[in-house]
């Protein structure tokens, strides 16, 4: 795998809902922008060299979980158009059907939005990651409300040989870019790039933004990924959609499934998760990484309805890696214990903003939890525990000021970035 860091935005995902007896927020805002415009804690003066930690070799079961045989119907070249025509990737060729200066005025655009946001966060966020992050990690990244969000991911674990996202939002059907009209090109990425060029701009990304993308004929999901690999500087190989099995395997999803799918809900199941697989542009002999994402309600009841998650995650090895940012606070809600109580027995070592592992879940687990930036209250997302959130001002303010020159995820409610380290 590489191993340099290449670090970039974190686009927008979303959470799954608590339920209606709670309080928590059910139109969730979702996973947060990375963004240096943000302005660092005023108390926060000293970028401090982080505390060094053994790191243990992974056993190969922590490393990484076997990959199942590659079956189904795989939609790499519309993914190849989509990452050309939309994304604006470096490789393959604008469709005949289309007009290339639509094309060409998109990329443009898009590539100056794409270069600002590596001068303005990349080459900030970079070096700062790059040191906190142990040299040897599990192989294997799950990244709950995370959906759409590989950019963020492939930041922080650039070495990752598998990474889950999870979230509601479904990851769309890519065979709209077959069909779609020559007319219709221009507004449709206009509409895309809109998105993305606020995205970019934002400190987060709200779930309601995310389903106006959902309304457009091409697929937001998975074009959010396609950016991310434009960023990262890498390109796709294969594009599948899958089902989990009840036992946690993955059954990709066939022609023959889709042909014999009649009613508007079962076309839409099939296309809900998805897999893609991509490697470094231009480098064929370049180990090829795989981002599934899988739409899912992670609240208690809806995983104890239906196991398949909690059997796939179980399936990715003893010990993973593991995110989370901007989930509106839904780690601190008990009606996500399932969740929750799978990354403390799971985790080796996990990122987060304040939404992460609160402290009374986090320390009688055997976690050390360690701050940078500053923060004074939860952001107003979601439905914030107190207890929660007077926990972790009293963990902040009970370590030496580190400063955060950058935004990872929600700022505090003062609009303070911050960030927290949790590991085993």
């Amino acid at each position: 795998m590489r191993t340099g860091w290449i670090v970039a935005l974190a686009v927008g995902a979303g959470c799954a809902r608590a339920p209606e007896t709670t309080s928590a927020s059910s139109g969730a805002t979702a996973t947060a922008m990375a963004t240096a415009t943000s302005t660092p804690s005023a108390t926060a003066t000293a970028t401090p060299t982080p505390t060094p930690t053994p790191t243990p070799t992974p056993t190969p079961a922590a490393s990484a979980a076997a990959d199942p045989p590659l079956e189904g119907a795989d939609f790499a070249a519309q993914a190849k158009v989509l990452y050309r025509v939309a994304a604006c990737g470096a490789s393959g060729d604008v469709p005949a059907r289309f007009d290339a200066n639509i094309v060409s005025k998109h990329c443009d655009e898009l590539s100056r939005a794409y270069a600002d946001y590596r001068k303005s966060w990349v080459e900030v966020a970079e070096p700062f990651i790059a040191a906190l992050r142990p040299k040897q990690l599990p192989g294997v990244v799950v990244y709950p409300f995370g959906g759409g969000d590989l950019v963020s991911a492939l930041a922080t674990f650039p070495d990752a040989s598998e990474i889950t996202t999870i979230s509601l939002e479904p990851a769309g059907d890519v065979r709209p870019i077959d069909r779609l009209s020559a007319d219709f090109l221009g507004h449709e990425l206009a509409v895309h790039r809109s998105h993305l060029e606020r995205l970019f701009e934002k400190a987060h990304s709200r779930t309601d933004n995310l389903e106006k993308e959902s309304k457009t004929e091409l697929p937001g999901e998975i074009l959010f990924d396609l950016a991310a690999l434009v960023v990262h500087g890498e390109e796709p190989v294969s594009l599948r959609y899958f089902r989990l099995k009840p036992d946690g395997s993955v059954a990709y999803v066939t022609q023959a499934d889709i042909d014999a799918a009649k009613r508007p809900g079962e076309r839409h199941a099939l296309f809900a998760n998805m897999e893609l697989r991509f490697r470094r542009a231009g480098s064929a002999d370049a180990p090829v990484q795989v981002l599934r994402h899988v739409s899912f309600n992670l609240d208690d009841a809806h995983q104890k309805l239906d196991p398949s998650l909690q059997a796939y995650l179980m399936a990715r090895g003893a010990k993973v890696a593991a995110m989370t940012k901007a989930a509106t606070h839904l780690l601190w809600n008990d009606h996500f214990s399932v969740i929750r109580g799978w990354l403390v027995d799971h985790t080796d070592w996990m990122i987060s903003d304040s939404t992460g592992l609160p402290p009374r879940i986090a320390g009688p687990a055997g976690f050390t939890q360690e701050t940078y930036g500053t923060f004074d209250g939860p952001s107003p997302f979601g439905d914030p525990d107190k207890r929660d959130s007077d926990d972790l001002k009293k963990l902040f303010a009970s370590q030496p000021s580190r400063d955060l020159p950058f935004r990872y995820g929600y700022p505090d409610k003062d609009g303070h970035a911050h960030m927290v380290v949790t590991r085993r």
